[in-house]
């Protein structure tokens, strides 16, 4: 037996029992379920709809310049048919594609090295760990002058905000590693290129799928806070312009399109995370 095939089959037996639980959140939902969740909705737009149009002020909340789902529904279709959507939507999807990309690289990179060895974790915890609460506003001045061109900037904003979601998942996955696959790929021969790639990673993969759908929902956070450096285009620079036109129907509209497509490239990610882990679905390929 060699290392090579030592490391699959041991993560497949640490992961089967979670294999399960994984298989039954695949079901589709029950009826019943969907409309417990459908009603929710509903409600919720119905709480909306009122307080909107009562102009509620409750002191501290007020929703006197609130607007109702219906000019919210309104501008949305407005929107969807002017030729400046496509290019808003392009300049985002770039933007947060860029960053999420360059994280996901520095993040598995730098959270295998800190997970796996005490030096490393010495040398490169301390200073992440000063920068991770760091706010991304607090990072646009630096951004702009560190950056010769304001569409670097907001990429490099949107690569802070997926960075370490996807860092410190990583090293919680490459630090939960059974020791004993380790020792036993070592006893079999196994160099430590191999034990990384047949042992650590597998056993990692779930932890690193998770902090990656957390970073590119964290990325969209902040988009907004990219696009405020400058730019004529994106999703977050139309909610702020909206802002400051004081065009309120328009703000949530843009709030709604950074849910959306938040929510729908997380679940992207956690399909593709479930494609590249098989074990997870009871062994299947």
């Amino acid at each position: 037996m060699s290392a090579g095939t030592l490391g699959a089959p041991g993560v497949a037996l640490t992961a089967r029992p979670g294999a399960r639980a994984t298989s039954r959140r695949l079901t589709p939902l029950p009826v019943r379920r969907l409309a417990i969740r459908a009603g929710a909705l509903g409600l919720g737009l119905l709480a909306w709809h009122l307080a909107a149009s009562l102009k509620l002020d409750l002191g501290l909340v007020t929703f006197r310049n609130v607007p109702t789902p219906a000019a919210v529904a309104r501008a949305a279709w407005a929107l969807a048919h002017a030729p400046k959507l496509g290019a808003h939507l392009g300049a985002s999807l770039a933007r947060v594609l860029g960053g999420f990309l360059a994280a996901l690289v520095a993040g598995i990179g730098l959270g295998l090295a800190i997970g796996r060895s005490r030096l490393a974790g010495d040398l490169l915890l301390p200073p992440l760990e000063v920068l991770r609460p760091i706010p991304a506003v607090a990072w646009i001045p630096l951004a702009i002058l560190m950056f010769p061109s304001s569409e670097a900037s907001m990429v490099f904003i949107t690569f802070t905000g997926a960075l370490f979601p996807i860092l410190l998942n990583t090293v919680h996955g490459a630090e939960a590693a059974s020791p004993r696959l380790v020792a036993s790929a070592r006893s079999l021969g196994a160099g430590p290129v191999a034990i990384l790639r047949e042992v650590v990673i597998p056993a990692a993969l779930p932890s690193i799928v998770t902090g990656a759908a957390i970073g590119m929902g964290t990325a969209w956070f902040c988009l907004v806070t990219a696009e405020m450096i400058s730019g004529q285009y994106g999703i977050g620079y139309f909610t702020w312009e909206s802002y400051t036109l004081q065009n309120y129907d328009d703000i949530v509209v843009g709030m709604l399109l950074i849910g959306l497509l938040g929510m729908g490239s997380s679940v992207a990610v956690r399909g593709l995370g479930r494609l590249a882990m098989p074990w997870t679905r009871g062994g299947r390929p």
